[in-house]
């Protein structure tokens, strides 16, 4: 069963893997490798099923995740009190129907924050939720310091909508404020990127939860095995076996003592069963 760690300051236990579920809702306007359909709900009712039996409670969605919020306000409305919600605010991602692309535009006002948080409730069909994560643009200093989000979010947290905030981050510096501001930050964190790392440090100093995101580089891990065939070199020398990509992130991942959760997306039950046996091997419990 997967292992559960508390998220920062709060009360909240959540799963050292949590699900991804952009692929629930959004096949637009993505980086992946490949094009994919949206899964049916069968598909997704066993893909939660799948993770819910392997111990998983954790489950990250957006407004900017095309359906997704909707679908599992569906899909999990029977079961809300064994799941640890995630949303986010500040992206909307608007879809063309005609042209099979769609593009995004961002408000972190106070008014569009509140509003977003009430819609996932609705979405999603729960009366609060239990962690909303500010959709970065890539501004995170100007967004953080120069508008009303994280106060609003405050704000929704003392009148009980929310239990826990934070923002997925797409800079270091960003990052690294956050950790003192936030109950979590969201960073990139794989064998291919560590630019972020200093800020799960610093997030252990201050008692902020870390989640880690691209965890498997959105599926190119497999395609570019190269910055984890270089860390097994390091360890193992020049004549270092062939890696399992996968595995090797799992390991990377899992090796900083500072991370409380790896969040990774799929819509294959096969990949998510061995996803998450790797998983637990990364955390020598399989």
């Amino acid at each position: 069963m997967m292992p559960r760690k508390r998220l920062g300051r709060t009360d909240i236990d959540i799963s050292t893997l949590g699900l991804g579920t952009v692929k629930f809702g959004r096949n637009q306007s993505l980086k992946y490798p490949a094009p994919f359909e949206l899964p049916s709900d069968e598909t997704l009712r066993d893909l939660l099923a799948c993770a819910r039996d392997m111990g998983v409670n954790l489950v990250d969605t957006a407004p900017a995740y095309g359906y997704s919020e909707e679908r599992l306000g569906e899909l999990l409305r029977k079961e809300r009190k064994n799941w640890v919600i995630s949303t986010k605010v500040g992206e909307e991602f608007e879809a063309d129907k005609f042209s099979g692309e769609g593009k995004s535009y961002f408000d972190y006002s106070a008014k569009h924050t509140r509003l977003s948080v009430e819609r996932s409730m609705r979405r999603l069909r729960t009366d609060y939720l239990d962690l909303v994560l500010i959709h970065s643009d890539g501004n995170d200093m100007e967004i953080l310091t120069q508008t009303p989000v994280i106060h609003t979010l405050q704000q929704l947290k003392q009148e009980g909508w929310i239990r826990a905030f934070g923002i997925s981050s797409k800079t270091l510096e960003g990052g690294m404020l956050a950790a003192e501001l936030c109950d979590t930050v969201m960073l990139t964190y794989n064998p291919g990127h560590t630019e972020e790392e200093p800020v799960i440090a610093k997030s252990a100093q201050h008692d902020t939860a870390v989640l880690l995101k691209k965890v498997l580089a959105s599926g190119h891990i497999c395609h570019d095995a190269s910055p984890v065939q270089g860390a097994a070199q390091a360890f193992h020398g020049a004549n270092a076996p062939e890696p399992d990509p996968i595995q090797g992130a799992f390991d990377f991942a899992y090796a900083h003592a500072g991370v409380t959760s790896a969040i990774i997306g799929t819509v294959n039950l096969q990949h998510l069963r061995a996803n998450l046996m790797k998983a637990l091997r990364a955390q020598n419990l399989a």
